[in-house]
């Protein structure tokens, strides 16, 4: 098993944040994980302008859907660490394991119930009261 961490993208709407994302995990040489249906082509002219020539570099896996994902995730042994503004427990004092894959949800609804409930573990980034979350790219680069 490969035992860098891997960040999953579930559903993304926003091609410039996907694109955006891609890059940062290319530069870290970290997996990503798409889970589809996206809200774009992969091809989006705004996620090759995110991404600019690093997304050659990037090591993308799409996954025709969420069943799709965990079947290779369960067969992988991986662990499912979900970032979600709906945890108790903040990133920042979690002990993240080689082979973690970092579960990100679509920016205009997060994810359904059942993700949730297959997640091992669910953290989440404080904020301040009354803010309703991070951008997506930047939530991936915090944590």
């Amino acid at each position: 098993m490969n035992d860098r961490l891997r960040i999953a993208l579930y559903q993304p709407d926003i091609a410039g944040n996907t694109g955006t994302i891609l890059r940062f995990a290319a530069c870290l040489d970290l997996g990503v994980d798409i889970i589809e249906p996206a809200g774009f082509p992969l091809a989006d002219r705004a996620l090759k302008r995110a991404g600019m020539d690093y997304l050659e570099m990037a090591a993308l896996s799409r996954h025709a859907d969420w069943h799709a994902f965990e079947e290779w995730r369960r067969t992988n042994a991986r662990c499912l660490v979900l970032l979600t503004t709906k945890a108790e427990t903040a990133y920042a004092g979690f002990a993240f394991a080689p082979g973690d894959v970092l579960l990100f949800g679509r920016e205009s609804a997060g994810v359904p119930q059942e993700v949730h409930q297959a997640a091992d573990a669910r953290l989440t980034i404080p904020m301040r009261p009354g803010a309703r979350s991070i951008n997506v790219a930047l939530s991936v680069a915090m944590v």
